[in-house]
């Protein structure tokens, strides 16, 4: 957060330049307001791309065993660009890994999802799972390490999580 405090200054004080330059190479008859004008917008740029590249610099720093198996995009009213062009603003990872058959007989696995959230500072959260490959059913564990069968849901046919833990 305090690289990208330092950028976002950086980044306005370079536009305010560039705007010093417009003035210079007008002789001074730009107006005054374009600086302030260009310092907002330049920082304004700058957060807005940092926003929109959060996804893709989160997934170089992913190791290779971690596999993406859902995004989630929203809107949000003081983002009214967002309504137009979704960010992604959280995803899902499978760490492979951790991927396991308990019982060989059966075609039920455990695995361990790390959820990652943009937010001021980046929000992870991590739970292990158990899915059913046969009938689809995904339920994960509670604090004491048992299957809470209160959040267990059907995972949709061509779920990527399911074709990457089953598979």
């Amino acid at each position: 957060m305090f690289w990208t405090f330092v950028a976002t200054i950086f980044s306005g004080l370079g536009a305010a330049g560039l705007a010093l330059g417009i003035r210079a190479l007008t002789g001074k008859k730009a107006p005054k307001w374009i600086i302030p004008v260009f310092a907002g917008a330049g920082m304004l740029g700058y957060l807005v791309y940092m926003e929109y590249n959060w996804f893709e610099h989160k997934q170089t720093m992913l190791p290779e065993e971690a596999m993406v198996v859902s995004t989630e995009k929203y809107g949000a009213p003081w983002r009214p660009w967002t309504y137009v062009v979704p960010q992604v603003t959280a995803f899902t990872v499978l760490d492979t890994e951790s991927v396991a058959r308990d019982n060989p007989g059966k075609n039920i696995v455990r695995f361990n999802l790390y959820r990652l959230e943009q937010s001021y500072t980046d929000a992870v959260s991590h739970k292990m799972y158990l899915l059913n490959c046969d009938t689809r059913e995904l339920v994960p564990f509670d604090r004491s390490n048992q299957p809470d069968l209160n959040e267990l849901r059907t995972l949709s046919g061509g779920d990527r999580l399911l074709g990457a833990a089953c598979n």
